[in-house]
């Protein structure tokens, strides 16, 4: 394990040093004392692993495409901006916007997250993003979404507290979001359908969560045994008149 100390350090000198240790072939390195560096994991392409011990700054992982983050602790905001593969793990709670654009890869957070998560999030045959959130999530879950998977599990939240905000799916056309428990229709755009699980669906999603029970250890059983509801677009364009002559 190669480590590298952060404390004090400017995070555009930060990320030279990780990047110099990739380069002497580097495969497992540890951040200590991350405090809100900017761009850690951004643009890297080498499959590395990264232990973070800290909170780290916005765009953690940003164009990433390949290696494995590992955040001890909280996340701040924009985590997976457009990123195309690799996988970000986050043991606290996250910030806004995550996954913006993401086109690949996976965002594991262990509990909540906050507003605009998934915004715009891209999804291809063999290339598709899923983030998982074990908590709850603010406003605008889901916007605009084209493709992908959003996951909400609010696994620590009492029964009848809204697991997410308003406007959930607003814009959406695209991807899937599967809520454990009930969702409230008066809550989601009005682009998508809240839907009862397939087989099929069922099977998806527990793929993704053994991961992410895996990832916290945490009983994929005990996780499914609440109901999940599925919101899918109904339209492909939603705002296709504000557009057309």
């Amino acid at each position: 394990m190669f480590e590298i100390e952060a404390k004090g350090v400017y995070f555009k000198e930060l990320n030279e040093m990780i990047r110099a240790a990739i380069k002497d072939g580097e495969k497992d390195i540890t951040l200590k004392n991350v405090n809100g560096q900017y761009y850690i994991g951004t643009g890297l392409c080498e499959k590395v692993n990264i232990t973070i011990d800290g909170v780290p700054g916005n765009d953690l992982a940003a164009f990433m495409d390949g290696p494995t983050l590992l955040v001890q602790s909280n996340a701040q905001d924009n985590i997976a901006n457009t990123m195309n593969s690799g996988k970000v793990v986050v043991h606290g709670h996250a910030g806004d916007v995550l996954g913006y654009g993401m086109r690949g890869g996976k965002l594991h957070i262990k509990s909540d997250v906050g507003y605009r998560v998934g915004i715009h999030m891209k999804g291809q045959k063999k290339n598709s993003p899923v983030i998982i959130s074990g908590g709850t999530a603010g406003d605008f879950f889901g916007e605009y979404m084209a493709g992908g998977t959003l996951v909400l599990l609010g696994l620590e939240v009492e029964d009848g507290t809204p697991l997410v905000g308003d406007y959930l799916g607003s814009g959406m056309h695209g991807g899937q979001i599967f809520i454990r428990g009930e969702v409230d229709p008066t809550r989601c755009g009005a682009e998508v359908g809240v839907m009862e699980l397939t087989e099929a669906d069922l099977k998806v999603l527990r793929k993704y969560l053994e991961d992410f029970c895996k990832d916290f250890d945490l009983d994929i059983e005990e996780v499914m045994s609440k109901p999940f509801e599925k919101l899918e677009p109904v339209m492909a364009r939603p705002y296709g008149n504000l557009y057309a002559y």
